[in-house]
């Protein structure tokens, strides 16, 4: 499940970015999608499924164009329909396959955690097999976001299934006594420093965060892994799917790490697919 912000990113009609390459995971394979149009229909529908009608609104489009589209798309098993329940003679489309990620290349400062000399010193004379483990993360994310390959589903998933693993040591009925054995377990295992904002809903607080504290600052929320962790733990928790809201990161230039928990009944299908 995407988190709230991308499930509430919003669509302009007719914009494009010719720089944005998406890619999917389908029965047949990776597909990389580079068309501007494509990649506005499948962010469009990554967020609802829709009719032909408005997914021409979306892209600004001619039918004849959007049809051609959606036909290759659904040929490479990117996309699935059905009939439209209110009329059998249209069609609903929805994405059939798995998001994996983008790229979109973009200019990143170097930061003295990346300059050789604090590399060496760092991995290979501290001798701190834990801090060595994470400085190869941090410089991993880096280049990513460098050469502009965005991983967060896949990062997220992988949060998702740690979770479900963490969530068997940590689990309690009692809310406020899971989040005190969530944060004790985050500082001992060095994934940094947990701080319980409030309960309704449940804020959570993140310094010197495993993840994302020695990333630049990209404009943007980059705890993909945290977030599929946390979301995993209160799902279970919860006994239903829960919404995380990264409302501050480090690499948007905060302070801390700051997640919003709620369960997802409490988003209206309209709340999502308009805010």
């Amino acid at each position: 499940m995407e988190t709230q912000k991308n499930m509430q990113k919003k669509i302009t009609p007719g914009m494009e970015n010719k720089s944005t390459i998406t890619i999917f995971s389908t029965p047949k394979g990776l597909n990389v999608v580079k068309s501007p149009v494509k990649s506005i229909i499948l962010s469009a529908l990554r967020q609802k499924e829709m009719s032909f009608d408005e997914i021409v609104k979306v892209t600004g489009k001619s039918k004849s164009t959007v049809s051609v589209h959606l036909k290759a798309l659904t040929q490479d098993g990117i996309l699935g329909s059905k009939a439209h329940p209110a009329d059998q003679r249209k069609k609903i489309f929805f994405i059939n396959s798995r998001y994996i990620g983008e790229l979109n290349q973009q200019e990143v400062h170097e930061r003295k955690e990346e300059k050789v000399e604090f590399l060496i010193q760092n991995l290979i004379d501290n001798g701190d097999s834990f801090e060595f483990f994470k400085l190869m993360f941090h410089i991993l994310r880096v280049v990513m976001i460098k050469e502009g390959i965005n991983l967060d589903p896949i990062l997220n998933q992988t949060g998702m299934r740690i979770g479900e693993v963490f969530y068997r040591k940590l689990e309690n009925k009692n809310t406020s006594e899971l989040l005190n054995n969530l944060t004790k377990f985050w500082t001992s295992n060095g994934l940094g420093r947990l701080e319980i904002d409030n309960l309704d809903p449940v804020t959570v607080r993140a310094y010197d965060c495993f993840e994302c504290g020695l990333l630049p600052n990209v404009g943007k929320s980059a705890c993909a892994l945290d977030s599929g962790i946390l979301e995993a733990v209160f799902s279970a928790h919860f006994s239903q799917e829960v919404i995380i809201n990264e409302i501050k990161c480090y690499a948007r230039g905060d302070k801390y790490c700051c997640f919003v928990i709620e369960p997802l009944e409490e988003f209206s299908k309209e709340e999502l697919s308009n805010d």
